[in-house]
């Protein structure tokens, strides 16, 4: 909740929404601390949402800022700080306030060469790992910004005009520039389906998709949990199932380069038996089928020290497993280069998984043993896999899904619990 019109009139609608449902409402203001005026504007925004009846708390960015790409920066830092605060929060759902212009102008930022994403009405937290299992809600894209305006001046209400929206060194602000010129943005910009501003659709506050939507969704196709944190695939799966599952199983959160998609799709259509390596995911093409596993190799060309496991507490490593230790003194590690040091009974539970992905396992160390154990056996490991997929591929509809049975996807798998689960 920046205090801008757009966020004022979501907190507006979506107060009204909490109290006619009996819900809490959390508003949460991210200072960037790039403005003089930045200390006022959160004052605003916590007067305005106690004002509305909501909670409110203020984050504060700090730290470094970058000289360069810095708009992206602050929005990797709002969507990491608004993830952290709704976690602790208990919330599920995050609404954000966009609208048909904010559509409109990032098209006319991707033509000028931007990688920015294109908004969705129901997507994950594009935080990882801080969101996982965060859905963030934007139910404002059919309204466009001079209609919400027009809709809180007629209830008196003030809100605040960042004067960075008008700076040419920033590419919305030059999209925005553009399509006012061109007549296409302000009070008669067209809106995203192309109507005129003053034929959009009624505001709609509530948590709503289409039957079309669902039926989108279902008709991907849903890659397979293997046990391990790996995945089965068709060799006809789409770009962005494709991209989806390798960034999954990879654990990053960088979808790969277009031509290096293209280029392993192509392979895999081909019908070729083959092995590569995208998005720090191991792509194994046989005769009889295509699996996806974590590349443990990376854990050697790219070391990275032991993860301290506070006990009790949920920490996750490699981007792919939520691991909980009982006792203090544990660390993380992957498997890669510790496999003969296993248990007998560890190294006979690793062989019911592929053998590319009992590498990518995650074992703990501490100082005062002799040998590595599996994660399972000194705490709770949990793969964040098939969660994480199924929300990406839109398989939770509903605030109430995560956690429970996804649609078309396994629910969150402790250590091996897949491995039988073909």
């Amino acid at each position: 909740m920046s205090g801008g019109g757009d966020s004022l009139a979501l907190l507006r609608l979506a107060a009204d929404w909490a109290r006619s449902n009996g819900r809490r409402l959390l508003a949460l203001t991210v200072d960037h601390g790039l403005s003089a005026d930045s200390a006022r504007w959160t004052a605003f925004a916590q007067a305005a949402a106690r004002e509305a009846g909501a909670d409110w708390r203020g984050l504060p960015w700090t730290g470094a800022k970058p000289a360069t790409g810095l708009p992206a920066a602050a929005r990797r830092a709002r969507h990491r700080l608004i993830a952290d605060a709704a976690r602790e929060a208990g919330a599920r759902v995050i609404l954000f306030a966009h609208t048909a212009d904010d559509i409109v102008e990032g098209e006319v930022m991707r033509a000028e060469g931007s990688t920015l994403g294109r908004l969705r009405d129901w997507s994950p937290s594009p935080a990882w790992p801080e969101g996982r299992g965060l859905m963030l809600l934007r139910p404002m894209l059919g309204a466009g910004r001079a209609e919400l305006r027009d809709w809180l001046a007629g209830q008196g209400a003030h809100w605040i005009d960042d004067p960075a929206n008008e700076d040419p060194k920033y590419a919305r602000s030059r999209a925005r520039a553009c399509l006012l010129r061109s007549g296409e943005g302000g009070p008669e910009g067209r809106m995203r389906d192309g109507r005129r501003s003053g034929e959009a659709a009624p505001l709609q506050p509530t948590p709503t998709r289409s039957h079309e939507d669902d039926r989108c969704a279902a008709a991907r196709p849903n890659p397979v949990a293997s046990g391990g944190g790996s995945l089965k695939i068709d060799r006809t799966t789409d770009p962005y199932t494709l991209a989806a599952a390798l960034v999954c199983v990879g654990g990053g959160d960088r979808l790969p380069r277009t031509e290096r998609l293209d280029a392993i799709r192509s392979r895999l259509r081909s019908g070729d038996d083959f092995t590569a390596t995208l998005c720090g995911a191991r792509i194994e093409a046989g005769a009889d089928q295509v699996r996806l596993t974590r590349e443990a190799g990376e854990f050697v060309r790219r070391r990275q020290p032991p993860l301290s496991l506070p006990p009790g507490v949920e920490t996750v490593w490699d981007g792919r497993w939520a691991v909980t230790a009982v006792e203090p003194g544990w660390s993380v590690v992957p498997a890669a280069g510790r496999l003969a040091a296993l248990s007998e009974a560890d190294r006979a539970a690793l062989k019911a998984l592929p053998p590319a992905a009992r590498g990518a396992m995650p074992v703990l160390i501490r100082h005062d043993a002799t040998a590595p154990v599996l994660a399972e056996a000194a705490g709770r490991a949990v793969s964040l896999v098939e969660e994480r997929l199924a929300l990406a591929l839109d398989r939770m509809t509903h605030e109430r899904d995560p956690g429970g049975a996804l649609h078309g996807a396994s629910p969150r798998n402790h250590l091996f619990s897949g491995a039988d689960n073909h």
